[in-house]
């Protein structure tokens, strides 16, 4: 049994990871044969793409996937720590499958992801939830069939959370939910410790994949018709800072743009790492999406100080107008966070300020949630509850108003959209655009999912955009 360990996950050290090819245990592959499972993800695109992982390591075991939890013989819950609500609702989903638990008793049951890496959940797993079979981390998904195998064989709770990163593990069986559009992983972890961010504890330090890695898995989605590749990182902008001396993600995105593949994304940028070279290579290149999100959290200096930001306000703007005037037709979104202990009135306007000025395409925009064992938990926070709803509600009515001026600008414009499928009405699909506005559009010809198409915009909402095809 490994148990999570906060003050062993904060520690970093400059230990080389080592790169290991995974091979899938044969003794027990297709053991599970017959059996079904059902696979509830939490969270962020790279809780997505481990799911991926995750269901193609259960199918080597044999097992088949239902949509029913009811109907599965086991249920594993991919799990998310960055907010109370995502937290508050993997621990409803438990309380549910307790039930169901009682009434089928070989009902296996297991969790994994980021809250696997809290020490204070699995403690509340140990006392509270003995009916869950097994739990591991985000280090070691890749022992998944060993962990799950073990469990049911010896009928014990098993617990197997390492709070150091290990090995980076390397080809991976993989069962992508997208038959045109992939997640690509380019680094794991983040070292920059913001005060009310938990992720640092629950992904490690920052570890980029080679280069040649994942050039060669991007060269085997384009021989298999993807039109798009999101790249992902908890701090996607830092990558190659821990492996090269002079590659970053500039290098890796005009490398792959030569590639040639119609789309390339990247996410969750962190407005620190965003250099020069970065925004000259997505300016040059047209298969580099003119989509970028770049989080500010706060339009206040003093709690961009206090969130551990390593920004002012001034410097955040700077770097938005530089991306602004050098990718033509650029969308740019944001994350925003009300309420951080320590934000008067004064700060809030300063938020307010910066999205009247940044006028962004698209906002998420929350009241802060407290996570344990972080900084931002000892700080002192004397503003009331209903203080920050209206609050969260004052910005939401600024940002809004934005995106639907930004939309409505798009009137009567052609954009190419990726079709992403079919909507309910008839000759109705829906896909996104270059700049990743969703679209509504009509077609009398039938088309298929992950084609690019020419969509002529004629009315605009606040979310989305309706069109008919050229």
């Amino acid at each position: 049994m490994h148990l999570p360990d906060y003050k062993e996950a904060r520690s970093r050290t400059k230990k080389e990871y080592r790169r290991i090819d995974f091979k899938q245990d044969k003794t027990i592959s297709n053991k599970y044969r017959g059996m079904k499972y059902f696979l509830k993800t939490y969270g962020c695109q790279m809780n997505e793409h481990d799911s991926e992982n995750i269901e193609a390591l259960l199918v080597n075991l044999g097992f088949t996937k239902v949509l029913d939890y009811n109907l599965a013989d086991l249920v594993l819950l991919n799990t998310c720590s960055i907010r109370e609500n995502a937290h508050n609702k993997a621990f409803g989903m438990l309380g549910r499958l307790k039930h169901l638990k009682g009434e089928r008793p070989e009902l296996i049951i297991g969790l994994c992801g980021c809250m696997a890496q809290e020490a204070s959940v699995v403690q509340e797993i140990l006392n509270d939830y003995k009916f869950v079979n097994f739990v591991f981390g985000t280090h070691n998904l890749y022992q998944l069939p060993n962990i799950l195998d073990k469990a049911i064989k010896e009928n014990k709770q098993q617990i197997e959370v390492f709070s150091r990163e290990g090995d980076l593990v390397e080809g991976l069986p993989v069962i992508r939910a997208n038959k045109y559009k992939a997640f690509v992983n380019i680094i794991y972890g983040c070292d920059k410790f913001c005060t009310y961010c938990i992720v640092p504890y629950t992904r490690g330090r920052e570890r980029s994949r080679r280069r040649e890695d994942i050039i060669n898995e991007v060269k085997l989605l384009i021989e298999d018709g993807y039109q798009e590749v999101t790249l992902l990182g908890q701090n996607v902008n830092a990558y190659g800072k821990d492996l090269y001396d002079n590659y970053n993600l500039g290098d890796l995105l005009e490398e792959i743009a030569l590639l040639n593949i119609p789309r390339i994304r990247f996410m969750t940028s962190h407005p620190w790492d965003f250099t020069d070279k970065m925004i000259d290579v997505i300016g040059k290149y047209s298969n580099i999406m003119p989509s970028v999100h770049l989080p500010v959290q706060s339009g206040s200096s003093k709690i961009l100080k206090l969130m551990g930001r390593r920004y002012t306000k001034e410097s955040y703007l700077e770097l938005f107008h530089k991306i602004k005037d050098t990718v033509p037709g650029v969308s740019i979104s944001t994350d925003i966070i009300v309420g951080f202990p320590g934000e008067d009135e004064e700060d809030f306007r300063e938020t307010l300020s910066l999205a009247e000025e940044c006028k962004y395409d698209n906002a998420f925009t929350f009241i802060f949630s407290e996570r344990e064992g972080t900084p931002a938990c000892k700080l002192v926070d004397n503003t009331p509850p209903e203080v920050k709803e209206e609050r969260l509600q004052r910005l939401n009515q600024v940002v809004n108003k934005y995106f639907l001026e930004n939309n409505k600008k798009l009137e009567g414009e052609v954009l190419k959209v990726l079709v992403e499928g079919v909507s309910l009405k008839k000759n109705m699909y829906y896909g996104y655009s270059e700049t990743n506005k969703l679209i509504n559009f009509t077609s009398e010809k039938e088309i298929e999912a992950g084609e690019i198409v020419n969509v002529k915009i004629k009315s605009a909402k606040t979310w989305s955009l309706d069109g008919e095809i050229v």
